[in-house]
C-alpha cells in the first residue's frame, strides 16, 4: 500500500492498488473511493485532510499502527 499527501490540495490518499479507476463515489465527509474494473477498492481519499485533523503537514514521519 502507499500512502501521499498532496499539500497544495490537503488531499490524503490511500492506495491500496496501482491500476487505472474505473469508477469513483463520493462518500459523505470528503471521502473518495475509487474502484477498479471488478468493482474492488483500488484507494481511498481524504479531502481537507489537514483541516481535519487527519495529517499534520509538518510531521514527515507516518506512524503505523497494529493490533495485537
Amino acid at each position: 500500500m502507499k500512502v501521499k499527501y498532496d499539500p497544495e490540495s490537503d488531499i490524503l490518499i490511500f492506495i491500496m492498488k496501482d491500476v487505472p479507476p474505473s469508477n469513483a463515489i463520493s462518500e459523505a465527509g470528503g471521502i473518495i473511493i475509487s474502484y477498479d474494473e471488478t468493482d474492488e477498492p483500488i484507494s481511498i481519499e481524504f479531502l481537507n485532510a489537514s483541516q481535519r485533523q487527519l495529517i499534520n503537514p509538518q510531521e514527515t514521519d507516518l506512524k503505523i499502527y497494529q493490533e495485537t
